[in-house]
C-alpha cells in the first residue's frame, strides 16, 4: 500500500512540472513571438555612458527565429542566438554570440516587452546577470530601449 501511495504522490508531481514546463513553453513562445521584426534604437547608454543621439540612430535591430542581429550602419556589431525565461522576475535573457568583438562569448541579461517597445539590460561576458534595468560607470552594462519598426504593406493592385 505505501508503494502504491508513493507512486501515486511521484505520479502527481510529475503531472504537475509537465503542467508547469507547458506552461512555460508557451510563455517563451509568446514572448519570443514578440521579439520578433525590425527595431530601431530609442535610447542606449553602456558602462553609464548614453550613447549619443547620431550613434543611436544608426543602429538597428532584428530578430528572426531565436536569432538577433543588431547593426550600426548598416554593418553587423553582433549577431546572437537568443534564449529566453520569461518565468523569471524579470524576465532573463542570454545571447550566445555568433559574429561580432564578442564572438564565442556569452551575454546573460534581462528584458522586458510591451507592445512595440522592448528593452534590455545586459552584462559583460562572463559578468553575473543583472536584476535591474540600470548601467553605471564601471559595471560594464549595456541598457537599451527599442521602438519596432511600422512595416507598411500596400494591396498589390490588379
Amino acid at each position: 500500500m505505501k508503494i502504491l501511495r508513493n507512486a501515486l504522490w511521484i505520479g502527481l508531481a510529475a503531472l504537475a512540472i509537465s503542467r508547469a514546463s507547458a506552461e512555460d513553453s508557451e510563455a517563451a513562445k509568446k514572448d519570443m513571438a514578440q521579439l520578433q521584426g525590425e527595431w530601431s534604437m530609442v535610447s542606449g547608454s553602456a558602462d553609464g555612458q548614453p550613447m549619443s543621439d547620431e550613434l543611436r540612430k544608426l543602429m538597428k535591430r532584428v530578430c528572426k527565429g531565436d536569432e538577433a542581429t543588431t547593426t550600426m550602419a548598416g554593418q553587423v556589431y553582433f549577431k546572437a542566438k537568443i534564449t529566453i525565461d520569461p518565468s523569471k522576475k524579470p524576465k532573463t535573457m542570454g545571447y550566445q554570440m555568433t559574429e561580432g568583438f564578442t564572438k564565442g562569448k556569452t551575454q546573460l541579461g534581462i528584458y522586458e516587452s510591451e507592445g512595440d517597445t522592448f528593452r534590455s539590460c545586459f552584462s559583460a561576458p562572463g559578468d553575473p546577470r543583472p536584476t535591474d534595468f540600470t548601467t553605471k560607470p564601471g559595471d560594464k552594462r549595456t541598457l537599451t530601449v527599442w521602438k519596432r519598426e511600422k512595416t507598411t504593406t500596400q494591396p498589390e493592385k490588379k
